[in-house]
């Protein structure tokens, strides 16, 4: 059963259970095949939407458990059988705070700032393949895309931070706008470089460039040509997530909590699931790019979809756990070190990787 997307592959099961004709008809008799074809993009994004939730649930619950073992110690454990319902106890908590808006603070803009933020943080995993034919839409400038919709999230921030009336809340947002000029450049130079070798923008096509292997051993990923570019994505990738060494925007030891210091309630829980939905979908934006996607072993007792799924996950899982692990145990930069590596030496490297790239590319040695 292959299929192209998430819509087809819906259509695939429901016609596999003989359903799908039945239905179809039914909506053509009423002249509304439109409509059907409306309810299953929304179930598509139902699906979509509740993935991202309990991935949310599940992430926070990981990271406490892996700075637990990193600080010795168990982490929750009195919640539900090894602490898992802790992440519900949480959710619930903050469903029952009060939703506080400061007096002198911009009321309207204020209270949108969480929606833009979850929303652009959640339209990046349309163009983003969780396995074969497991993508929304496989957009030809996918790659151009992410980069663009990840650049509102900083814009929201600032909306936030200036719309809170608060000095530290517009402090830690003007450090998320500087933070995210400095380091979208290094990234999307270093995603460039993929490009030239792969000739196109979309992710479905990235993916299908890094199948195989050199020498029968080696995988042809992105990793392996262009380990310079990797590196320098992941770096950027974890500036543009705000995690430590690069959580200037919320630097509670100096900013209180920055830019959602005035937030409580369900405006703060969209901000910290937007924060860890962000880390999924860099995480999975790395893993496409430069880890080979849901390419691995074949599987034949298991179904494509599922196979590719299955390695995307634990690949994706290994870069949220490499990025949990670092700021359980790197400490906070200086402002000034972050931009100085942004500015004088990350751009440069990646000007530098590109410049390789395409001489590799013309000289015809790939």
């Amino acid at each position: 059963m292959m299929t192209a997307n998430a819509y087809e592959l819906i259509i695939s099961i429901l016609k596999a259970l003989n359903i799908f004709e039945p239905i179809n008809n039914i909506f053509q008799k009423l002249g509304m095949e439109y409509v059907l074809k409306i309810i299953i993009v929304l179930v598509v994004i139902a699906i979509l939407l509740v993935f991202v939730l309990l991935t949310v649930m599940f992430l926070t619950w990981l990271e406490r458990k892996v700075f637990a073992v990193v600080q010795s110690r168990y982490g929750p454990m009195v919640t539900g059988p090894r602490g898992l319902l802790q992440p519900i106890a949480d959710g619930i908590k903050l469903l029952g705070k009060e939703d506080i808006i400061p007096a002198t603070a911009d009321r309207w803009i204020f209270t949108l700032a969480p929606f833009i933020v979850f929303v652009s943080v959640f339209l990046v995993f349309i163009p983003l393949p969780f396995g074969k034919s497991l993508i929304i839409s496989d957009l030809k400038v996918g790659l151009l895309y992410i980069i663009a919709i990840s650049a509102v999230a900083p814009i929201s921030i600032l909306l936030a931070g200036w719309a809170s009336n608060n000095k530290y809340s517009l402090l830690g947002a003007i450090r998320a706008v500087a933070q995210d000029i400095s380091y979208t450049i290094p990234l999307a130079l270093a995603a460039i470089a993929v490009v030239v070798f792969v000739g196109s923008l979309s992710m479905v096509d990235i993916v299908n460039y890094q199948g195989g292997y050199w020498f029968e051993i080696i995988p042809k990923w992105f990793i392996f040509l262009q380990p310079l570019g990797f590196i320098l994505f992941l770096i950027a990738g974890i500036a543009e997530m705000g995690r430590i060494p690069f959580d200037f925007q919320e630097s509670e030891q100096e900013l209180v909590a920055g830019f959602f210091t005035e937030y409580s309630g369900m405006k703060f829980a969209l901000f910290f699931l937007a924060e860890y939905a962000h880390l999924f979908a860099v995480s999975g934006i790395i893993v496409t790019v430069f880890l080979g996607g849901w390419n691995g072993p074949v599987l034949p007792f298991l179904p494509i979809q599922l196979t590719s799924l299955i390695y995307f996950l634990i690949k994706t899982y290994a870069v949220i756990f490499f990025t949990m692990w670092l700021r359980a145990t790197v400490p906070r930069m200086r402002i000034d070190q972050l931009l100085n590596l942004g500015w004088k030496i990350m751009i440069p490297m990646a000007l530098l990787n590109l410049l390789v790239a395409a001489f590799v590319m013309t000289a015809g040695v790939i």
